[in-house]
């Protein structure tokens, strides 16, 4: 029975080395034809923002960026004898969220009311809101090879929305209904009313990145990439935040190169 056994370790050993022998073939002849391989992971820094803020926004009271992470294999080809300019593709998993404060005056707003039912007006007052949100992501960037140990990279990326949280309360403040000489309805003494306009997200958006690679040892990488939305978050025909929001965010992390 030993015999058996050891003999049985040392098959699955030899298969093991030789699966390893033949991913290192695969990985070197991938390099010499300019190919390279990566996974990374790190963490996105940011918030979803109207520019230039409205007059209605009369500040930021509170922000917590939340823990927003990023997975990401990526290939990058490399184009050339010398190998200065490439082109990187890849699919990045990506979490996009954050926390705010503001106090505001005549801001659009939907609430939930006491008995559930739906108010519009202008509000006045605190604003608490959460984003959450949850991406694929398609980047599409050239690359230039600054040195052996730095790249910049810049181009566009493309998303889709798997998952999307934007809601929050209101609270200390009031609602003219429909318009902002409308009918006022206090929220004071610790009195809240919710909103939610998850359901109001835009599946598909877009932007541009960039960002720079340094290679810290052989295979260690760490990266710091700015993504800027360039249309809004919300669906076109979504009217009761009368301005455009932008995820703007930077990913800052580390990656092994294969």
């Amino acid at each position: 029975m030993k015999k058996y056994t050891f003999t049985l370790i040392m098959i699955l050993i030899g298969i093991g080395l030789q699966a390893q022998e033949n991913r290192n073939k695969t990985i070197i002849n991938a390099a010499l034809h300019g190919w390279e391989y990566e996974i990374k992971a790190g963490i996105n820094l940011g918030g979803t923002s109207p520019l230039p803020f409205p007059v209605e926004i009369r500040s930021i009271d509170g922000y917590n960026p939340t823990l927003s992470i990023t997975i990401e294999g990526n290939m990058t080809k490399w184009l050339g004898a010398e190998k200065k300019w490439g082109i990187v593709t890849g699919v990045r998993l990506e979490n996009k969220g954050m926390c705010t404060k503001a106090t505001v005056k005549n801001y659009n707003m939907e609430i939930i009311g006491y008995d559930g039912n739906r108010l519009k007006g202008n509000w006045t007052g605190g604003v608490r809101t959460k984003v959450q949100n949850s991406y694929i992501t398609i980047p599409v960037l050239m690359a230039y090879q600054l040195s052996t140990r730095t790249i910049l990279k810049a181009g566009p990326y493309f998303s889709y929305l798997m998952d999307g949280n934007f809601n929050g309360h209101v609270y200390e403040g009031y609602l003219r209904e429909n318009n902002p000489t409308g009918d006022k309805i206090n929220f004071n003494n610790g009195a809240i009313a919710t909103y939610d306009f998850s359901s109001d997200l835009r599946k598909f958006q877009w932007g541009v990145q960039a960002g720079i690679d340094w290679k810290a040892f052989k295979h260690l990488k760490v990266h710091a990439d700015l993504n800027w939305g360039l249309n809004d978050i919300f669906n076109k025909d979504f009217k009761t935040i009368t301005f455009d929001m932008y995820a703007i965010y930077l990913n800052v992390g580390f990656g092994y190169a294969f």
